[in-house]
Parts: structure tokens; sequence; C-alpha cells
């Protein structure tokens, strides 16, 4: 059989790859099968079809046998809805000041989510009980928004992981506070793969209440899931889910994305090669002189400081980002379908870049 005839033309070079996203990449091969896998036919629409149903079971099958997935089209949607979830009109949420939620969503958690977010700096984008403490007073005062939740991202904005028993802690501490916890998990398959332990080890296993569950950084084309661990923490989900403009119609595009990453060993492999991608490019850094890596590279991002005019003539035969401009520190990010020839072409014109 011939294959369907497209009018639509390509209009990139597929062979170019840079470091400045995950997201830059394209959606994995399996993912694409799975696609066309649920295409065709009449499926019920707005989440009440196989596909989604079936994703629940691949859920627990990860998070325990009260987990519940509500997949949505995004991870800024992902978090807008959890955060809603677990917060009265009153409510804040205490986070870190590099997290996502507060440097890259746009203010869509406090202007969409109608919620305050108090930050506390850190110098590794990790939480503590003692830096959440920071933030973590005023419930009776009315003048104060109400710290209701703690946010951490796994892994984080500065490419470190929290180990189980750092979250396990903050998880205790939160909720003797009466406090819930959420994690941004749209990297979490990066952290499981550095950990070596199933997601289940730093989530549900130790306290945490709710989840934005990733997908498009690790290979999937769009979607994320909240995945709810705590079902008392929750209210009102679904129309939470639907207010905040996050109901598919045709959700089952979404959930086999899921499917494919999670039935089997697909979200590990793809957060695996990112990851060792990561640690060659590292490796490769460490050994220019005058280039400085910042932080400990533990998932699939490497943090750099060099000279602000190499990095501006390296931007325009690599893609990759700023950090802190002023500072002259950038980020690298390395993905599902990075190659280890990318990585050393990378490498190779750093140095001579450097040395001009």
């Amino acid at each position: 059989m011939n294959p369907p005839r497209t009018d639509a033309r390509r209009h990139h070079d597929p062979t170019v790859r840079g470091f400045a996203s995950d997201n830059y990449a394209g959606a994995h091969p399996e993912i694409m099968a799975a696609l066309a896998l649920a295409n065709g036919g009449h499926q019920v629409a707005y989440g009440e079809d196989d596909y989604t149903e079936n994703l629940q079971r691949i859920i627990r099958s990860h998070f325990g046998p009260t987990a519940e997935a509500f997949p949505v089209f995004n991870g800024t949607g992902a978090n807008v809805v959890a955060l809603q979830a677990v917060t009265d009109r009153w409510g804040a949420v205490i986070c870190a000041e590099s997290a996502h939620i507060h440097v890259d969503e746009g203010g869509a958690p406090e202007r969409m989510g109608g919620l305050k977010l108090l930050t506390v700096p850190t110098p590794d984008g990790k939480l503590t009980p003692d830096l959440i403490d920071r933030q973590a007073y005023g419930w009776d005062d009315e003048h104060r928004a109400m710290p209701q939740v703690v946010s951490i991202t796994q892994s984080t904005e500065l490419g470190t992981v929290y180990t189980p028993d750092e979250i396990r802690a903050i998880c205790d501490h939160a909720h003797e506070r009466g406090m819930r916890v959420h994690l941004d998990g749209s990297r979490i398959a990066n952290a499981a793969a550095s950990l070596d332990v199933p997601m289940r080890t730093f989530t549900n296993a130790v306290g945490v209440d709710i989840l934005s569950l990733g997908g498009t950084k690790n290979g999937a084309l769009f979607g994320e899931a909240v995945v709810i661990l705590e079902q008392d923490a929750v209210r009102h989900m679904k129309h939470l889910r639907k207010l905040s403009m996050q109901l598919a119609s045709k959700m089952r595009f979404v959930s086999v994305q899921l499917e494919a990453l999670l039935a089997k060993d697909l979200w590990l492999r793809n957060a695996r090669h990112a990851n060792e991608m990561a640690q060659r490019l590292a490796e490769g850094v460490r050994a220019v002189d005058g280039v400085e890596i910042l932080h400990p590279v533990q998932a699939n991002g490497v943090f750099a400081r060099l000279p602000h005019d190499v990095s501006e003539r390296l931007m325009k035969r690599f893609r990759f980002y700023f950090w802190d401009e002023t500072a002259g520190d950038v980020r690298w990010m390395c993905a599902f379908d990075t190659r280890e020839e990318d990585v050393d072409g990378f490498v190779g014109a750093l140095k001579e870049e450097m040395a001009r």
C-alpha cells in the first residue's frame, strides 16, 4: 500500500542537533508508531477512551494502586492544575528561586492558578527542611498568603537530583506543618535513570502527594499528566483540568504516548541515553582550559561558565542559551536523540573558539 499523500514539505535539516533544550528534539519513532496505532475509527472523547483507561493501569504499576493520572497538554498546564488542586484561594506554594514554576512559566501559577509563590534561594536548585522554614510561617496571619504546598523539581532546573531520603525529609517536614508536597517531574525519568531506582522510590514511597509527570522532554510529541498519589490531598481534579483549559478532547493521542513511554522501558532508555550524553559532554568540557562546570552533572544538563564572546561565537555554530548572561553562565542540554558525534563535534568547536 502506498503511504498517504501529503502536501506538507520538510522545512528543516533533520541532521542538525544543538544543545539548547531537550524540547528541541523530535518525537521518538516508537511514539510516532503509537500515535499511528491509536489513529483511525472513533473513540469516546474527553478521556473516556480505551487508551486513557489503560494508562491508569500503567500509572498504578509505577506509582501504586491509588495513583490516578489526568493527561494534560503541557508542563505548565500540569503544574498549574496540580498546584490549584492542593491550595485554597488564599494559599501559597514554597519553591526554590530557580524553580520552573517561578522562572519559566510566565507567571501562570500566580496569574492563572490564583496562588502565591514563596521563593527560597538555593545553591543547587534543591530545597531542604531548613530552607523551607524560611517561608513556612504565618498560617494565622491574614496579611500573608498561607503556605500550603512545597513544590520541588526532580531533576532540578540546575541539573541536580534529589535522593529519596532528601525527598522523604522534605515530605515529613511539610506534612508535620500541614502542607502538601508537589513534585514537578518534567525530567523525572532522567532522575530515575541517574539514581537507578524506580520512580516510585522518590515519589509515593516517600510521601509526595501530587506529581506533574513529564513526557515531552523524554521523547513524546506533546503531553504530560497530573498524577494524584494521595487521593485525600486533592479535590475536584476533573473540574480543575477543564477550567484550566487542559482537557484534551482527543485524549487518546496524549494517553497513548505516555503508554508507549511507560508500558515497558522506553522512558528509561531515553533518559539513560540523554544522561550518558551529558556525562560525555561534561568530560569533554572539563578538558578545556578556561571553562568551569558550575553544578554536579547528575541528569541531562551541563551548566558552565566561559567567556561571553566565546559563547556568542559558539552559538552561531550550535544552538544553546545563556543561563546568566551577566556572569557568562550557559546551559547545555542533551536529549534522547543526542549522538556521540554531536557531543564530540560540540566539544571540538568549543576548543576552537576558546583558542581564538
